[in-house]
Protein backbone atom coordinates (compact mmCIF):
# COMPACT_ATOMS: atom_id res chain seq x y z
CA UNK A 1 0.00 0.00 0.00
CA UNK A 2 1.24 3.03 -1.04
CA UNK A 3 1.25 6.12 0.48
CA UNK A 4 0.83 4.76 4.45
CA UNK A 5 3.29 7.38 6.14
CA UNK A 6 0.04 9.90 4.88
CA UNK A 7 -2.44 8.09 6.60
CA UNK A 8 -3.73 8.47 10.05
CA UNK A 9 -5.48 5.76 12.07
CA UNK A 10 -7.99 5.91 15.19
CA UNK A 11 -8.22 3.12 17.56
CA UNK A 12 -11.65 3.06 19.70
CA UNK A 13 -10.98 0.01 21.22
CA UNK A 14 -12.12 -0.19 25.21
CA UNK A 15 -9.30 -3.17 25.78
CA UNK A 16 -6.26 -2.17 25.86
CA UNK A 17 -4.85 -5.49 24.58
CA UNK A 18 -6.92 -5.30 21.62
CA UNK A 19 -5.81 -2.05 21.06
CA UNK A 20 -2.17 -3.00 21.46
CA UNK A 21 -2.53 -6.08 18.82
CA UNK A 22 -4.39 -3.29 16.24
CA UNK A 23 -1.66 -0.83 16.44
CA UNK A 24 1.15 -3.53 16.05
CA UNK A 25 -0.04 -5.19 13.32
CA UNK A 26 -0.74 -1.54 11.18
CA UNK A 27 2.76 -0.64 12.52
CA UNK A 28 4.03 -3.54 10.56
CA UNK A 29 2.40 -2.39 7.52
CA UNK A 30 3.94 0.53 7.77
CA UNK A 31 1.50 2.83 9.76
CA UNK A 32 3.10 4.76 11.71
CA UNK A 33 0.46 7.57 12.81
CA UNK A 34 -2.30 5.89 15.27
CA UNK A 35 -4.31 7.57 17.26
CA UNK A 36 -6.10 5.33 20.30
CA UNK A 37 -9.19 5.94 22.40
CA UNK A 38 -10.84 3.98 24.91
CA UNK A 39 -13.77 5.81 24.69
CA UNK A 40 -16.05 7.96 22.17
CA UNK A 41 -15.97 11.12 24.10
CA UNK A 42 -12.28 10.75 23.65
CA UNK A 43 -12.62 9.32 19.87
CA UNK A 44 -15.02 12.46 19.17
CA UNK A 45 -12.71 14.57 20.17
CA UNK A 46 -9.24 12.95 18.60
CA UNK A 47 -11.48 13.42 15.53
CA UNK A 48 -12.40 17.12 15.89
CA UNK A 49 -8.91 18.07 16.32
CA UNK A 50 -7.43 15.90 14.64
CA UNK A 51 -7.32 14.92 10.63
CA UNK A 52 -8.31 11.31 10.92
CA UNK A 53 -8.01 8.81 7.26
CA UNK A 54 -9.57 5.51 8.85
CA UNK A 55 -11.28 5.10 12.62
CA UNK A 56 -10.95 1.23 13.59
CA UNK A 57 -14.22 0.93 15.99
CA UNK A 58 -14.92 -1.66 18.50
CA UNK A 59 -18.74 -2.70 17.99
CA UNK A 60 -19.14 -2.96 22.23
CA UNK A 61 -17.51 -0.03 23.91
CA UNK A 62 -20.04 0.09 27.02
CA UNK A 63 -22.26 3.08 27.23
CA UNK A 64 -22.08 4.41 23.51
CA UNK A 65 -21.97 1.26 21.54
CA UNK A 66 -19.73 1.31 17.83
CA UNK A 67 -22.98 1.56 15.86
CA UNK A 68 -23.80 4.83 17.58
CA UNK A 69 -20.55 6.00 17.61
CA UNK A 70 -21.00 5.67 13.58
CA UNK A 71 -23.82 7.24 13.35
CA UNK A 72 -22.82 10.31 15.49
CA UNK A 73 -19.90 10.26 13.34
CA UNK A 74 -22.34 10.34 10.02
CA UNK A 75 -25.01 12.39 11.36
CA UNK A 76 -24.68 14.76 14.08
CA UNK A 77 -24.56 18.38 12.90
CA UNK A 78 -21.47 18.34 14.91
CA UNK A 79 -19.81 16.40 13.46
CA UNK A 80 -16.00 17.02 12.94
CA UNK A 81 -16.06 14.44 9.92
CA UNK A 82 -18.65 12.67 8.51
CA UNK A 83 -17.11 11.16 5.47
CA UNK A 84 -14.57 9.21 7.84
CA UNK A 85 -13.80 5.47 6.92
CA UNK A 86 -14.50 3.58 9.10
CA UNK A 87 -13.94 0.13 9.88
CA UNK A 88 -16.12 -1.84 12.31
CA UNK A 89 -14.43 -4.37 14.71
CA UNK A 90 -16.54 -6.68 16.68
CA UNK A 91 -16.44 -10.07 18.46
CA UNK A 92 -20.03 -11.12 17.12
CA UNK A 93 -20.05 -11.97 13.06
CA UNK A 94 -23.53 -13.22 12.96
CA UNK A 95 -25.78 -11.66 10.47
CA UNK A 96 -27.90 -9.05 13.05
CA UNK A 97 -24.85 -7.80 14.09
CA UNK A 98 -22.99 -7.29 10.78
CA UNK A 99 -26.40 -5.78 9.48
CA UNK A 100 -26.23 -3.35 12.40
CA UNK A 101 -22.96 -2.09 11.28
CA UNK A 102 -23.67 -1.65 8.26
CA UNK A 103 -27.22 0.48 8.95
CA UNK A 104 -25.02 2.67 11.08
CA UNK A 105 -23.05 3.54 8.25
CA UNK A 106 -19.88 1.30 9.00
CA UNK A 107 -17.84 1.30 5.66
CA UNK A 108 -16.26 -2.04 6.57
CA UNK A 109 -16.50 -4.88 9.19
CA UNK A 110 -14.38 -7.44 10.61
CA UNK A 111 -14.76 -9.73 12.95
CA UNK A 112 -11.80 -10.88 16.16
CA UNK A 113 -9.55 -12.37 16.42
CA UNK A 114 -8.16 -9.80 13.41
CA UNK A 115 -5.51 -11.67 11.53
CA UNK A 116 -3.11 -9.21 9.87
CA UNK A 117 -4.33 -10.57 6.45
CA UNK A 118 -8.40 -9.15 6.84
CA UNK A 119 -7.06 -6.40 8.38
CA UNK A 120 -4.41 -5.24 4.93
CA UNK A 121 -7.22 -5.97 3.15
CA UNK A 122 -9.78 -3.51 5.17
CA UNK A 123 -7.10 -0.61 5.11
CA UNK A 124 -6.88 -1.33 1.85
CA UNK A 125 -10.36 -1.56 0.07
CA UNK A 126 -10.56 1.95 2.26
CA UNK A 127 -7.74 3.82 0.85
CA UNK A 128 -7.70 2.39 -2.54
CA UNK A 129 -11.26 1.55 -3.31
CA UNK A 130 -13.25 4.21 -0.87
CA UNK A 131 -17.20 4.13 -1.68
CA UNK A 132 -19.53 6.92 -2.49
CA UNK A 133 -21.78 7.93 -0.07
CA UNK A 134 -25.45 7.81 -0.31
CA UNK A 135 -27.66 9.98 1.39
CA UNK A 136 -31.58 9.35 2.03
CA UNK A 137 -33.91 10.45 4.39
CA UNK A 138 -33.17 7.43 6.57
CA UNK A 139 -29.51 6.85 5.98
CA UNK A 140 -26.10 8.80 5.31
CA UNK A 141 -23.20 7.37 5.11
CA UNK A 142 -21.12 4.57 2.32
CA UNK A 143 -23.03 2.90 -0.41
CA UNK A 144 -23.83 -0.46 1.02
CA UNK A 145 -24.16 -2.07 -2.57
CA UNK A 146 -21.28 -3.96 -3.01
CA UNK A 147 -21.66 -3.43 -7.13
CA UNK A 148 -23.86 -2.64 -10.00
CA UNK A 149 -26.59 -5.07 -10.84
CA UNK A 150 -27.56 -3.94 -14.60
CA UNK A 151 -30.59 -5.88 -14.40
CA UNK A 152 -32.24 -5.46 -11.65
CA UNK A 153 -35.20 -3.26 -11.64
CA UNK A 154 -37.08 -3.59 -8.67
CA UNK A 155 -38.28 -1.00 -6.20
CA UNK A 156 -34.92 -0.46 -4.20
CA UNK A 157 -33.10 1.45 -7.25
CA UNK A 158 -31.63 4.70 -6.68
CA UNK A 159 -33.68 7.55 -8.29
CA UNK A 160 -30.88 8.44 -10.42
CA UNK A 161 -29.98 4.78 -11.39
CA UNK A 162 -31.96 4.79 -15.32
CA UNK A 163 -34.30 2.19 -16.40
CA UNK A 164 -32.16 0.35 -18.54
CA UNK A 165 -30.04 -0.15 -15.95
CA UNK A 166 -26.74 1.36 -17.14
CA UNK A 167 -24.76 3.38 -14.20
CA UNK A 168 -21.35 5.30 -15.30
CA UNK A 169 -18.60 3.92 -13.27
CA UNK A 170 -16.31 6.07 -10.92
CA UNK A 171 -14.50 6.81 -13.41
CA UNK A 172 -17.42 8.88 -15.51
CA UNK A 173 -18.43 10.43 -12.39
CA UNK A 174 -15.24 11.70 -11.95
CA UNK A 175 -15.08 13.22 -15.35
CA UNK A 176 -18.64 14.36 -14.50
CA UNK A 177 -17.47 17.02 -11.70
CA UNK A 178 -20.86 15.02 -9.78
CA UNK A 179 -19.98 15.16 -5.88
CA UNK A 180 -19.20 12.15 -4.31
CA UNK A 181 -22.43 12.00 -2.74
CA UNK A 182 -25.47 10.11 -4.07
CA UNK A 183 -28.82 11.45 -3.50
CA UNK A 184 -31.53 9.30 -3.02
Amino acid sequence: MAGLDKVTILVLEDNSHMALILREIMRGFGLRDIREARDVATAFEIIKDNHVDIALVDQNLGDLDGNEFVQLIRTADDSPNPYIQIIMVTAHGDRKTVMEAIRSGANEFMVKPVTPLDLYEKLTACIERPRQFVRTGSYFGPDRRRRRDPVYKGPWRRKDDPEDGYAPDEDELAKSGRPNVIEG
